[in-house]
């Protein structure tokens, strides 16, 4: 029936309405006699009056025709087209009136009243009939999408409305924490409260929830989307009606959403120590301040208290943001705020700024951390991270820093790149210095990806879905661990307190994640289509480049198979092994050598033999010198 319905072309539709309307005349007419006269004697006099029939049907077509009647669509049958119906049948009634006055028929006022009055109620009735049996039988014989819709508010009621004319389109009800809605029905929807949301979509199973709540906060948006996330349903925002008449660009007014809203596991904030009174009037020294992470390490540790913050950096411009940023802060709690700009490979710089302000805990975040960048140019990278590392470990040794946390990555395990390699040496130089004594607690932290740090693949995919596409993908199948930044300055703080010496702190992190799915999310949040081969007139297309030099296809957490718990359900520790202190020297005097000549070969044979599982590939091996 919806393949012959679809089938029909638009003048055999029109024929069929205009054919519906001829009809409906002399149904019209006989139900008159009866509520006029009875039902004695209505048929004899319908009979008798079929001249006038005939003519109020010719009457009919040509109203019908000029009005356009029959050219209105079922789904478009509004307000407008209901006017047109009205002023049809009022029409019809002059006629009536005319033809029965020229006949000299005994027909009173009110008889012609009558008629066009049900000629109007068959003529729409019959039309909103037939669009809900339409509706219905789509529905039957077509894919729907189930749609929850959060907030029964005004743009609530609205979207509702224009949903239920979509024929793929089934409506669930409202959602909304409003307490006094709690089972009400709106625009004929049930209302459920926002307090059972879990158990509510468990019974209704919705394919997508609309939050349609403009006004508020973005955080309660982002609370609602945190829980709704659990349950694997597309989510959508409707945007504030601010933002869809405003004067700017529609890339403009698209705010892009929070990376951690893509992070496929719960938030740990709950799970991870949030008190650190441990830091609390001490003077930490974070180097990298200006960075992503040490941005957010500097903000975390304002919330205890320290009696000051040293913010090593050696790009000014990132330590004037993160100096402004604290400065006002700074002040009203009373802590002292330190800028110092320079390298921690600069042993004199380091040793006078420990002994100057009396450091206590140092957070080594300073790093090169981009894989293709560091790829071509490792002298510069390994001399960065492996010789800032040991500058700065060996300084905090001897000014008796009472705790070391270097913040290390994912990539140092069985490394296939020189930035994963130099932050393995650096793991190494450090587990070196903890195994020997000395009053500074060493530990290291490894983590994944940092969602929304600089080079992150989500900002990365955001920008190319804001120019239109494509968004580039190295690899279909390319996983890796991610996790926020809250979550990264988080994990090193806890590291801090946790360790007693030489630890390598690991954050549970769930499961891998397919970086191609996180494409997909982003585009999605963006309120566009993948353009694929089975969506050809999709909105964003997906290009896969190829792996870059040095990239796997997974990462590891673990290059060991032991860990321990330690007492945070989500954090655990690993003792690896390690070089010894003949090897470590060594390594650091090769590789120093290599660097002195700036010779790209020799530094990378350095962290092929003293850097256990590092294989880089054939090519980079036969790069030229320098």
């Amino acid at each position: 029936m919806i393949k012959f319905i679809l089938s029909l072309k638009r003048h055999e539709k029109r024929a069929f309405f205009l054919s519906l309307d001829l009809f409906l005349v002399p149904v019209a007419m006989f139900a008159t006699i009866i509520l006029q006269q009875g039902s004695g004697g209505a048929t004899r006099t319908f009979v008798d009056n079929w001249p006038l029939i005939s003519l109020l049907m010719l009457a009919c077509a040509t109203l019908s025709m000029l009005l356009g009647i029959p050219r209105i669509r079922l789904k478009s049958f509004e307000s407008t087209a209901v006017g047109k119906v009205a002023l049809f049948a009022f029409l019809m009634t002059g006629v009536s009136i005319s033809l029965a006055a020229l006949g000299q028929l005994n027909f009173p006022l009110r008889f012609h009243a009558t008629f066009g009055i049900l000629l109007f109620l068959a003529g729409a009735g019959l039309r909103m009939v037939l669009l809900e049996v339409l509706l219905s039988m789509y529905r039957t014989n077509m894919s729907t999408t189930r749609v929850l819709i959060y907030g029964a508010g005004t743009t609530g009621m609205q979207l509702a409305t224009a949903l239920k004319r979509q024929p793929d389109v089934m409506l669930l009800g409202f959602v909304d924490d409003n307490t006094a809605l709690q089972n009400q029905i709106v625009a004929g929807l049930q209302v459920y409260h926002g307090a059972h949301l879990e158990d509510l979509l468990q019974e209704v199973r919705p394919d997508r929830v609309v939050i349609a709540m403009p006004s508020v906060n973005r955080r309660v948006v982002a609370r609602i989307e945190r829980r709704l996330s659990a349950a694997k349903v597309d989510i959508q925002v409707i945007p504030s009606f601010g933002q869809l008449v405003g004067q700017e660009e529609i890339a403009e007014k698209l705010q892009p959403i929070a990376p951690g809203n893509f992070l496929q596991r719960a938030h740990l904030q709950d799970d991870i120590e949030t008190e650190y009174d441990q830091y609390s009037g001490k003077t930490i020294l974070i180097s990298g301040a200006g960075g992503s992470i040490g941005s957010e390490l500097c903000r975390q540790v304002f919330t205890c208290n320290p009696a000051a913050l040293v913010l090593f950096e050696m790009s000014e411009l990132a330590l004037y943001s993160i100096e402004m940023e604290l400065r006002d802060q700074a002040r009203e709690r009373g802590i002292e705020l330190i800028p110092v700009l320079g390298t921690i490979a600069n042993a004199q710089l380091v040793a006078d700024t420990l002994g100057i302000h009396g450091v206590d805990i140092i957070l080594h975040a300073a790093a090169y951390k981009h894989v293709p960048l560091v790829e071509a140019n490792p002298v510069q990278g390994l001399a960065n991270n492996v010789f800032g590392t040991l500058t700065l470990a060996q300084q905090a040794h001897d000014h008796g820093v009472k705790r070391f946390v270097l913040v290390s990555s994912d990539k140092a395990v069985r490394p296939a790149n020189v930035m994963g390699a130099s932050k393995r040496f650096a793991e190494l130089i450090i587990q070196d210095i903890a195994s020997r004594p000395t009053q500074t607690v060493f530990s290291i932290v490894r983590f994944g990806n940092v969602l929304g740090s600089s080079g992150s693949v989500v900002p990365l995919f955001q920008e190319q879905v804001a120019r239109g596409g494509p968004v580039t993908l190295t690899h279909n199948d390319v996983t890796r661990y991610f996790m926020t930044v809250q979550e990264a300055a988080q994990l090193v703080l806890t590291a801090g307190k946790l360790a007693e010496g030489g630890e390598v702190f690991v954050l549970d992190m769930g499961q891998p994640v397919r970086v191609r799915r996180l494409a997909e999310q982003v585009v999605e949040a963006a309120g566009q289509t993948i353009r694929d081969s089975s969506n050809p007139d999709g909105d964003i297309e997906i290009v896969t480049t190829g792996l870059r030099p040095g990239e796997k296809m997974h990462e590891e957490l673990l290059i060991g198979s032991g860990r321990m718990t330690t007492k945070h359900e989500k954090i655990f520790s690993v003792h690896e092994e390690s070089l010894s202190e003949l090897e470590i020297a060594g390594a650091i005097k090769a590789l120093k050598d290599a660097v002195a000549r700036q010779d790209n070969q020799a530094a990378r044979e350095v962290i092929l033999r003293w850097v256990d599982g590092y294989t880089p590939q054939a090519r980079e091996m036969s790069a030229r010198p320098g």
